[in-house]
């Protein structure tokens, strides 16, 4: 059995709760809370609720830790740190930043021994590898990515963190003229802001500057400064019942050429349509901890990403039963 531990019981921790139910050959030791832990429950009978100060005392006692913090100020502190202890999965997805977190994470890795498997995910995650195959496949071509309309975990944390809000949703929606132009196989120059705009539902602490919350929101790098950015501000109450659940999904789409003049055209379509953002991105976070798990077991150390991982590593069959269902 996999003894996984759960850094971090939001939306994320949970829907990796769930994971580990669903994997036989994993089994929930702990999970570690900023919280109070009295103040935790979990689903999962027998495990314990820890304080994340306690983390490191489980340094034999956890195969694989799971770390569920957001991108925007915890997983570029938590993911080096913990990555000297633990064999670490993360979800880091500020793609801009992925490179330094990348090196960050692999010194400590290296220096502990153990294996990092980053930005985990289904962007980053899936998707990036659905461009790669896509890429290596059609050499000449062109990918596009368009996400939602749905909730983003991270781009929601990050709103959430601006001085002045109390809880807010972000909604990714993606231009439709933009996606359907891609179909056709016009093969669009797109900006940023041509394919996607942001729309954010805020609601703001009791004698906040409205139009401040709303100026920092949107000049935000790496998140809306790029984009079109509409903010509403709106109360707990309306946040509650109409914008309570958490979906997402997305696109990838590969528009490629072949022949010796380049006259057949071809059109990859990869899609996501999630009830649970958060659950979905917990599912892939399980199958790559069973990765980072079985690479450290065959000696591997220091930082990974979805790219340097075989699939057969992912899955809990063994490699005679793949090639005899699945090939």
């Amino acid at each position: 059995m996999i003894k996984i531990g759960i850094l971090g019981y939001g939306n994320l921790g949970r829907g990796v709760e769930c994971a580990v139910k669903q994997n036989p050959d994993m089994e929930l030791a702990a999970v570690f809370t900023r919280r109070n832990p009295a103040d935790v429950k979990i689903l999962t009978e027998g495990a314990s609720i820890c304080s994340i100060s306690e983390a490191p005392d489980w340094k034999d006692r956890i195969d694989v830790m799971i770390l569920c913090g957001g991108s925007a100020t915890d997983l570029p502190e938590q993911t080096p740190a913990y990555a000297e202890l633990f064999h670490v999965v993360d979800s880091f997805d500020t793609h801009a930043r992925i490179p330094e977190h990348f090196a960050n994470v692999d010194k400590a890795s290296k220096k502990g021994g153990k294996v990092g498997i980053i930005s985990v995910g289904w962007d980053p995650g899936m998707f990036s590898l659905n461009r790669l195959y896509a890429s290596a496949v059609l050499p000449k071509g062109q990918d596009y990515t368009f996400w939602g309309k749905g909730v983003s975990q991270g781009h929601s944390d990050a709103v959430r963190r601006v001085e002045g809000v109390k809880d807010a949703k972000q909604y990714t929606v993606p231009v439709d003229a933009a996606l359907e132009a891609v179909r056709k196989g016009d093969n669009p120059k797109l900006s940023t802001r041509q394919k996607h705009t942001r729309e954010c539902f805020v609601v703001l602490e009791e004698g906040a500057d409205a139009a401040k919350v709303e100026k920092e929101i949107k000049t935000m790098p790496n998140y809306f400064a790029d984009y079109d950015t509409t903010v509403h501000f709106i109360s707990q109450e309306e946040l509650d019942r109409d914008h309570g659940g958490i979906p997402h999904g997305g696109f990838v789409l590969y528009s490629g050429k072949t022949g010796w003049e380049e006259e057949n055209s071809h059109l990859i379509e990869y899609r996501l349509k999630l009830d649970s953002n958060p659950e979905f991105t917990a599912s892939v976070l399980a199958a790559y901890a069973r990765a980072a798990y079985r690479l450290g077991s065959e000696g591997v150390s220091g930082c990974k990403t979805v790219f340097d991982i075989a699939p057969a590593y992912l899955s809990q069959k063994d490699g005679e039963t793949l090639r005899a269902s699945l090939l």
